[in-house]
């Protein structure tokens, strides 16, 4: 008997199903299980990165990183180490096809519809093929839950479930789990050094200026915020370079632009190898935000 009955991929922003297992159950337990699904995919944003939502004879399961959530409903005998493998495995295949632009983008329901022949594949392979290669993605998987367990619902009735629409269940939430980003490079690391000197710089620059304006004038407002915006900027970008952030181009071009404008208002007050080594620096940085990524899938995350 199949352990995973039916799979689904969402946005986890918004609740939209991006692409769905095409399974044909028609019990009412099933179809009341679907409806929850349903309900709590528009609140994913507000639980952690993994969760279960247990029912009588069915459960609901999910987990969700950045953009996308994936969420499964299992029978409720099946282990949650294998289901939130399962899920885990689905997500590294979906953002492995689909990237975060096209995934924002999406408008209607079931965009990436031709996923579901994966979702498929992975799904038999869960429920019906075994292998040390699995068995220690297994283990993996129950480690990180006996660390950090996932949140836990419970639709046991028709009154649980109307309490999550209403959003009256009490839950208790966890951190969710980061992301594992590449390991820091020595360039990578050079450039969080030369990045934290310039955001010093213009600190204690847009510091001074600001005691001297109040004692002498106050028509030098744009040049202390020519100094505080790129000092902002530059700690911004050594945290999208530490840590993963959704929409990172965007904020890497944002950043960069207000330290190059900046430096460009604060001709005068800074020469022309100041100014060259202020965007310099932020070039750097931003080239090192953009090429550390998510780690690779490990062999012994996946089927």
């Amino acid at each position: 008997m199949s352990m995973i009955l039916f799979a689904c991929v969402v946005r986890v922003r918004d609740g939209l199903p991006l692409s769905a297992s095409t399974d044909f159950h028609h019990t009412q337990d099933f179809l009341e299980c679907r409806r929850w699904l349903k309900t709590l995919a528009l609140r994913l944003a507000q639980y952690p990165g993994r969760g279960s939502a247990e029912g009588r004879d069915l459960s609901i399961h999910f987990s969700s990183s950045g953009d996308v959530a994936c969420m499964a409903i299992c029978s409720r005998h099946c282990p949650a180490a294998m289901a939130f493998c399962f899920l885990e495995t689905l997500w590294w295949e979906f953002t492995a096809s689909y990237d975060t632009t096209c995934i924002g983008l999406a408008s209607r329901p079931y965009a990436f519809l031709e996923f579901d022949s994966v979702i498929q594949k992975v799904k038999w392979e869960f429920n019906y093929v075994k292998s040390s290669q699995m068995e220690n993605s297994l283990e993996k998987i129950q480690e990180e839950l006996e660390f950090q367990p996932p949140v836990v619902l419970t639709l046991e009735d028709t009154d649980v479930a109307n309490g999550i629409m209403n959003g009256h269940t009490q839950v208790h939430l966890e951190p969710a789990p980061h992301f594992r980003m590449e390991p820091v490079t020595a360039l990578g690391m050079l450039s969080l050094i030369l990045n934290i000197m310039c955001a010093a710089l213009n600190l204690i620059r847009g510091i001074h200026l600001a005691e001297h304006s109040l004692e002498i004038a106050q028509e030098e407002i744009g040049n202390i915020l020519a100094f505080l915006i790129p000092f902002v900027a530059c700690i911004f970008q050594c945290y999208l370079y530490l840590f993963y952030s959704p929409a990172r181009t965007v904020k890497v071009v944002l950043m960069l632009l207000f330290i190059c404008l900046g430096n460009m208002y604060l001709h005068g007050l800074r020469n022309l190898w100041q100014i060259l080594f202020h965007i310099g620096v932020a070039f750097l940085s931003s080239h090192q935000i953009l090429t550390r990524q998510l780690q690779e899938k490990q062999s012994d995350c996946g089927v």
